[in-house]
């Protein structure tokens, strides 16, 4: 079920948590939800020397105080009018995230991502691949928000499915969450090109055949969850396929199976990171 009455907002005090915080607005008053802001101070170390040989923590109490101190005056006139509590942890930050969340009924996370160095255009932050990994509930997540052209509120959303026994879970799930969106949704299930040489009649031939027995196994996964919405089965490569097909919808959001993170053999799992980064608007992944 699509019900979300508690999001989770890990704010940074970053530009991209900024930018992330119509988003979390906007679904926050649409689904009457409540927010909880909350920030992370990671275990600081001293560097071993001459005169401390040993390892040791820093006391972070006084960075504790600062952050509350920082997070209280946060987003004030940006989340005017919404309930907001606001609470601080200190510990490794994907940890502190997934525990609250798990611990105290938030059923969607909502972060922007953070890939540094030399390999940002490939990668997702750590913290939140974590966080994609281990949290229970649906993420958001926006890779370079600072480029998208999203609405707040989605009006378009496309919904790549796998096939696999969790799609019709997904599916119900994304139905429920266009309806409280006042969105329009697609379902887009991609299988891969069997021939470099689809110009020949027999390769044809035989790629629609594939195509043809996954969109039979997509409908009858639609059937059985009494689901209404439009399905485009599109041959090609799964994250550059579901990307463009974002692009081309003017999609404001992707939503994927997050159980297929985790399940070995979720067709999307070795893909998931990859659509995030590449998505051309946000990402949830149920």
């Amino acid at each position: 079920m699509a019900t979300i009455k508690h999001i989770l907002f890990p704010f940074d005090l970053s530009t991209q948590g900024l930018l992330a915080a119509p988003f979390v607005r906007a679904v926050a008053s649409r689904c009457e939800a409540r927010i909880t802001l909350i920030g992370v101070i990671p275990p600081v170390w001293t560097i071993p020397s001459a005169d401390l040989p040993d390892m040791v923590t820093v006391d972070t109490d006084e960075m504790k105080r600062d952050l509350e101190s920082r997070l209280d005056a946060a987003l004030a006139k940006e989340f005017a009018g919404l309930a907001v509590r606001r609470v601080t942890r200190v510990g490794d930050p994907a940890l502190r995230i997934t525990e609250f969340a798990n611990s105290d009924a938030v059923d969607l996370i909502m972060m922007p991502t953070h890939g540094f160095g030399m390999f940002r255009s490939l990668l997702i932050g750590s913290v939140t691949a974590k966080v994609l990994h281990d949290a229970k509930c649906p993420v958001w997540t926006a890779t370079h928000a600072e480029e998208q052209r999203s609405r707040d509120v989605p009006r378009t959303i496309l919904c790549a499915v796998d096939g696999t026994p969790a799609t019709p879970g997904l599916m119900q799930w994304a139905v429920e969450f266009g309806q409280r969106m006042g969105a329009s949704l697609k379902f887009l299930h991609v299988v891969p090109r069997i021939s470099d040489w689809l110009a020949l009649p027999g390769e044809r031939e035989l790629q629609e055949q594939v195509r043809d027995a996954a969109r039979g196994n997509i409908d009858a996964l639609k059937r059985s969850t009494s689901v209404e919405a439009p399905v485009r089965v599109a041959v090609g490569q799964i994250v550059d396929t579901v990307t463009e097909e974002a692009r081309q919808e003017g999609a404001d959001l992707v939503l994927i199976g997050r159980g297929s993170l985790q399940s070995p053999l979720g067709r999307l799992r070795t893909h998931a990171y990859g659509i995030i980064q590449k998505s051309p608007c946000p990402v949830v992944s149920v």
